[in-house]
């Protein structure tokens, strides 16, 4: 997300925390990744480095699936893990692994430590629990996505450790088809990974190797005389530093599909058989009291604001694994996943007042259209839904988000319609659109006083409407009241005040209708120090976040530089000194272009000084051949951002005692 305002990366993370926060899949065993720590790039291409600087390092990391011809399965992961330091120990201390009860078991039979020393460990069994994903435990309906973990007690620095799992999965809710994707590790913590696929001959599956991850294949009779096709890998991972996964190259892309589904129209024909599972209901249409016998038309974004609120968001990633409830029982739960939500708001749009209305499933990538047709492409549900001539799409899951708002990392991908589709199968995919239902804003206003001491105290106010309206809205709303101090914190520091936050109050998150508002106090000691002469201190306004040139641009690279939401941002601030303070102010700017605007102004009026600056994105980019226009631009922006005023306080005068007359007339002299 584009942030104009230079939030504090720590309050981005964990605002973005918030509004895209999801547990690890842990539906199909064919969508399940390799368990290993989180990626650390290395600098250093040797292996040796690798192993000094990550805090542990993957000897061997084996995989083997194996797809019998009715869908069933099963997945064998073997690691060994040599343990650098306490990091390292921290990170393999529980390992999880993530698994759908209704239709998988998990099997551990192997844990495994060797000392330095020689010494061995056996994890007992009695270090293995099972318990629900944690954004499950209140909500009973979900109660077969589960956790296994395993406690590894007594591990430290230089040791080994060994672990194997085995998952399988039978009666799987989308059998007899299967699909698989893989890619291989680039990070420099595998030191060999070894990945074997063993598939039925009898069944038609389409796969995709990456060319710079090529397999050997076999082929190999059953027992009973059937045939299977076994693709072998072994890798030194390291040999693939600097290429991107795919079988095209195309970042995002696994080194390995593989899939069943002969076409995107029929994985489409089962995917909506899946969830039209819902029955409708006018329970809740009724008790609005506005039904009545006629059973009067609800407006739209009254619909949508029950589903949103009056249902709660249990956080589970898009998983066709996971049954539809109907909409009676979302109702008596009170909860309901992101796409269940989807779907009962579906449900009730067609029972209210029937208009044009269609699921949609997005996806992250690319072209999601010219990859095999997998579920796992998929990573969202939307409704689609025609008002007026506008085309408007709905994600009440977050809760709070206004009404046509969707997620910005979502506007402007792939989507496939899961209804009727206008002329051919390729009219069902459909690119979401990049508007938001308003102009976005921004308005932040700082009213401050600086004291003769060097302290600063300062009142902040911001006003949004647009993306970044969006991700405070949603952090304020996942916060407990008094954990909002922790936010006007996280703000304020980026704001550039290493003070303390004293008061904060923000706006209801569910007031959708109106810009978002919060405002907090803060003091800061010694801001500055008035025996330097002269003290210079920067606008107290928040820096305005452009973004930058590319380092290195590709060798014919022609991508625009992309600016993103067309957005304006307004900020101001009075500050009020000492008097007698001389200050001596920056002088402003004023910069012109078709793709953005920018102006700012500097003023003094006896001891209250105003600096204001105003910038406006007017495109979402600005073409490539142009870059050194816009590097003029940016330029521009960066060095009015870096002026500051000049402040030097008078010292007060000394206070004397006056002399007296006859002290101050000397005596006549004796006469002689």
């Amino acid at each position: 997300m584009r942030l104009h305002l230079t939030f504090l990366p720590l309050l981005r993370e964990l605002a973005v925390s918030f509004l895209f926060a999801s547990v690890i899949p842990c539906a199909s065993l064919a969508q399940e990744a390799p368990q290993k720590p989180p990626e650390k790039p290395s600098a250093e291409p040797s292996a040796s480095a690798e192993k000094a600087e990550n805090p542990a390092q993957i000897e061997l990391l084996e995989t083997r699936y194996r797809f019998e011809a009715n869908g069933d399965s099963r997945k064998e992961v073997h690691t060994r893990v040599h343990i650098n330091n306490e990091l390292g120990v921290r990170q393999f201390a529980r390992i999880n692994f993530d698994y759908n009860r209704s239709f998988q078991s998990v099997e551990i039979p192997l844990v495994h430590i060797t000392h330095p020393g020689g010494g061995t460990v056996d994890i007992l069994p009695s270090a293995i629990t099972d318990n629900p994903n944690p954004a499950v435990v209140n909500a009973p309906a979900y109660q077969d996505v589960r956790i296994k973990t395993v406690r590894i007690l007594g591990l430290a620095p230089g040791d080994a450790l060994e672990y194997r799992i085995i998952t399988t999965a039978t009666h799987h809710p989308l059998a007899p088809d299967f699909w698989l994707d893989h890619s291989f590790d680039r990070s420099g913590i595998v030191t060999q990974e070894i990945f074997e696929l063993d598939l039925p001959a009898s069944r038609e599956v389409q796969i995709r190797i990456n060319p710079a991850t090529p397999a050997k294949s076999s082929q190999k009779p059953t027992p009973d005389g059937a045939q299977r096709t076994i693709y072998n890998w072994d890798l030194n991972p390291s040999n693939l530093r600097g290429s991107p996964p795919g079988p095209s190259g195309t970042d995002g892309d696994p080194d390995l599909a593989m899939t069943t589904f002969s076409s995107w129209s029929q994985l489409r024909a089962r995917l909506l058989e899946r969830v039209n599972t819902f029955f409708g209901t006018w329970l809740w249409l009724e008790s609005l009291g506005r039904i009545g016998a006629a059973r009067e038309p609800v407006p739209t974004s009254q619909l949508y604001d029950f589903a949103s609120r009056k249902i709660a968001t249990v956080d589970l990633p898009l998983d066709f694994d996971l049954p539809f409830r109907g909409a009676e029982e979302i109702f008596s739960s009170g909860y309901g996943r992101p796409d269940e939500k989807v779907k009962l708001l579906l449900v009730l749009n067609e029972q209210n007042s029937p208009k044009f209305a269609s699921l949609c499933l997005y996806s992250s990538g690319k072209s999601p259209e010219t990859q095999l047709p997998r579920p796992n492409v998929f990573s969202g549900m939307l409704l689609v839904l025609q008002v007026s001539a506008n085309t408007v799409y709905l994600d009440p899951s977050l809760e709070v988000a206004p009404f046509g708002m969707i997620r910005p990392d979502v506007r402007g991908k792939k989507a496939l319609i899961l209804g009727a589709c206008p002329t051919d199968e390729s009219s069902c995919w459909t690119t979401i659109k990049t508007d938001l239902p308003f102009p976005s804003r921004q308005r932040v206003n700082v009213d401050a006083t600086l004291n003769a001491d060097g302290t600063l105290t300062a009142r902040v106010h911001y006003s949004m409407r647009g993306d970044n309206e969006l991700l405070l809205r949603v952090a304020f709303h996942q916060s407990p009241k008094e954990k909002w101090k922790d936010l006007a914190q996280l703000l304020a520091l980026s704001d550039g005040f290493r003070g303390q936050v004293t008061s904060v109050t923000a706006s209801d998150p569910y007031a959708t209708k109106e810009p978002f508002t919060v405002n907090y106090e803060i003091t800061e000691p010694k801001f500055v120090d008035w025996s330097k002469k002269p003290v210079r201190i920067p606008a107290l306004l928040p820096q305005l976040g452009l973004p930058d040139l590319p380092a290195k641009p590709a060798p014919g690279a022609v991508s625009p530089i992309e600016l993103g939401t067309p957005l304006e941002v307004e900020t101001h601030m009075t500050l009020h000194v000492p008097p007698g303070t001389a200050i001596a102010p920056p002088t402003g700017t004023s910069v012109q272009r078709d793709y953005a605007t920018f102006a700012s102004q500097y003023s003094v009026r006896g001891p209250v000084v105003s600096a204001s600056r105003h910038i406006n994105f007017l495109l979402r980019q600005v073409p490539a051949d142009r870059a050194a226009d816009y590097n003029a631009f940016l330029r521009a922006v960066q060095n009015d951002q870096a002026q500051g005023f000049a402040l030097d306080l008078a010292a007060p005068a000394t206070p004397t005692s006056m002399p007296s007359s006859s002290a101050a007339t000397p005596p006549p002299a004796p006469k002689p």
